[in-house]
């Protein structure tokens, strides 16, 4: 066991600093970036928003209205093979990514999906605590089946876990575990990392490979 004593932050540690701009109003921002992802070769047009594949969520409903402002979602795993092959089509699969955890059954379950609506560009890998070598393999696995799938995998907290998943195929990882309002990851566990630290040294690492990150999560 190793112990840090240096300073980690979470967001309620900290402010944003005014700082002086040439814009009027607010109505002038620009939220729309674009993406270019290292290992699936795709591009990302939209606003970096993303609805999480939680319960009440990440919805084909709040999917669709999201995506008519820009944003982007993470389905939750629950639907059914028929209904995710019914909702995919061209358009939604622009602005929806597949969710899935990292057994037989749900690498069966996308194959089906995938085959059956032949128009998903975008999957994330889900699992509670990204830190098991089954899991890194699962990623690798998936970017050999699909390489032109833009593969969105996590959740980790620390730069060598990050630069690990880009490696083996990931293009953006999520970064987060506990933070949430609503998690009790680090009550129940123990396990977590102060957020804005970890997305800071996660952003840092993921972008020295090309690859990106999603702070997920954080109160």
């Amino acid at each position: 066991m190793q112990i840090e004593n240096d300073i980690k932050l979470d967001y309620s540690n900290v402010l944003l600093r005014p700082k002086r701009s040439t814009l009027g109003s607010r109505k002038e921002v620009r939220l729309k970036r674009t993406h270019n992802f290292r290992n699936s070769k795709q591009t990302f047009e939209r606003i970096p928003i993303i609805a999480a594949n939680m319960d009440g969520v990440g919805t084909f409903e709040m999917a669709d209205k999201l995506g008519e402002l820009g944003l982007f979602t993470c389905l939750i795993k629950t639907y059914t093979i028929k209904d995710l092959v019914n909702y995919f089509t061209k358009e939604r699969a622009e602005y929806t990514a597949y969710s899935m955890g990292i057994t037989e059954q749900d690498a069966a379950k996308f194959r089906a999906v995938y085959t059956g609506a032949n128009v998903i560009k975008y999957v994330c890998v889900d699992v509670a605590n990204g830190y098991s070598e089954r899991f890194l393999n699962y990623v690798a696995q998936l970017r050999e089946d699909y390489p032109g799938l833009t593969i969105i995998a996590g959740n980790v907290v620390t730069a060598d876990q990050t630069q690990e998943l880009i490696l083996r195929g990931c293009d953006v990882v999520k970064v987060g575990i506990g933070p949430g309002s609503v998690c009790t990851t680090r009550i129940q566990t123990g396990v977590g990392y102060p957020q804005l630290s970890a997305v800071m040294e996660c952003a840092d690492a993921a972008h020295g490979l090309g690859g990106h990150i999603i702070a997920d999560g954080g109160c």
